[in-house]
């Protein structure tokens, strides 16, 4: 079974003309399709919203394509805030769900009036000495121990550090009450990337049984619950992938059994979906620029784990497609690799690929979250451009290449320096 890119060979030589590879590219209508799907998944719930995880792919263009399907933002840093700002997403259309949380980064949510999610008991009155408390605020609850679902182990949150314990989210939303807050949502991330229909009716069911808990023992009105993020996609071409109206329909059924009954109908239902509203809508594109011919077999291409990091820093899967032998043989075993000084930078391994030739351009799939926003300068190699292939047809640049210019720019040593990029 093989992944099918949307893009094609003769769409990529014409774009080479003017933006050399390597390039990620996103698919418009892809991406605007699957925001309306996740929409009508969750439709039975009024208050619905998905806030774009946005460190997957922060970039503007892509988030106001979102914005424009009815998405808010889910920020964790002051540059997320920023570009969220720039988008014109403001107020509620900001969640703010961060850790380790610098003070100028509350204040600067604060300013915007998003939704501020508290990460840590702590964090109560460190926020207190900086603001007046907002009158919606919300909570990240870590429940420990292990996840299990049908198919198995999931993760552990009792060794993650995000999140409050049961006794300590109860304690934070009193000590809220105290200081003013009216309303409270109630937040948690558990596991990464899960591929089963499973996940967010169990995380749901463990949510709103303790938000029945919480408004029993404490009596404070929890106004949302926010599922956060963790829906994933199928990286393996034989995957079966997550259908989003089915867990949208199991998360309904926990929500009638368990909310309803205890007089909660009216909690809005978030989430924080980055890899499954983005990742299947990106590739990174690259060129064939070397083969090498030693105890194995290596292509050498012109991207790099500077432009997608996954493979060299989790070993992650992504499927590759060499444009223009989509029905070649899979005959050959190689290695792809980049150029790093690493010898973790191979975006596969004992991969079965057609014969490839120096010259052939490839398509690295579902790069679209948490591709290009991992990259990083090592060896001073440059990030690469962002192209976006709109509904039309047509493509425009959404992110230039970086040039020696810009990584030389935060130099500032000696007017050589300076001249060097020039």
């Amino acid at each position: 079974m093989a992944k099918i890119p949307f893009v094609t060979k003769d769409q990529v030589i014409e774009i080479a003309k003017t933006c050399p590879t390597p390039f990620h590219i996103y698919d418009e209508k892809g991406i605007r399709e699957n925001a309306r799907l996740v929409r009508k998944a969750f439709s039975w719930n009024p208050g619905y919203r998905e806030y774009f995880a946005v460190k997957a792919t922060p970039n503007p263009y892509l988030m106001k394509i979102l914005a424009e399907e009815g998405c808010g933002m889910d920020c964790s840093s002051l540059t997320e805030l920023m570009l969220s700002e720039a988008i014109g997403c403001t107020g509620e259309n900001i969640m703010f769900s961060s850790n380790v949380t610098p003070a100028e980064e509350y204040v600067k949510c604060g300013e915007l009036g998003g939704l501020i999610n508290l990460d840590d008991l702590t964090h109560v009155d460190f926020l207190a000495g900086l603001m007046e408390i907002p009158k919606k605020i919300s909570c990240r609850f870590n429940p420990g121990g292990v996840v299990t679902v049908s198919n198995g182990i999931m993760d552990n949150p009792g060794d993650a550090k995000y999140g409050m314990t049961r006794d300590q989210i109860k304690e934070a939303f009193r000590r809220l009450r105290e200081l003013g807050a009216e309303e409270f949502g109630i937040h948690s991330f558990l596991v990464s990337n899960t591929v089963t229909n499973d996940y967010y009716p169990m995380l749901a069911k463990q949510l709103f049984e303790l938000a029945v808990e919480i408004k029993e023992e404490i009596g404070v009105h929890i106004t949302f619950i926010n599922l956060s993020g963790g829906v994933g996609i199928p990286y393996l071409p034989d995957q079966e992938p997550n259908d989003i109206l089915a867990i949208g329909e199991g998360v309904r059924r926990v929500y009638e059994e368990i909310l309803v009954p205890n007089g909660m109908d009216d909690v809005a239902i978030y989430t924080e979906m980055g890899r499954f509203m983005m990742a299947p809508y990106g590739h990174l594109v690259t060129q064939a620029i070397h083969e090498k011919h030693i105890y194995k077999e290596y292509i050498g291409v012109d991207a790099c784990a500077a432009n997608l990091m996954r493979p060299a820093m989790y070993g992650a899967y992504h499927h590759i497609t060499v444009l223009g032998k989509e029905d070649a043989p899979c005959d050959h075993l190689y290695d792809v690799t980049g150029s790093l000084c690493e010898n973790n930078d191979k975006f596969a391994i004992d991969r079965m690929l057609p014969k490839i030739e120096k010259g052939d351009y490839l398509v690295i799939h579902d790069t679209g979250a948490h591709g290009f926003s991992m990259g990083y300068n090592y060896n001073g190699r440059l990030r690469s451009a962002e192209l976006l292939l709109q509904e039309d047809g047509s493509v425009k640049m959404i992110r230039r290449a970086e040039t020696p210019k810009d990584y030389f720019a935060t130099f500032d040593f000696s007017p050589e320096y300076g001249s060097l990029a020039e």
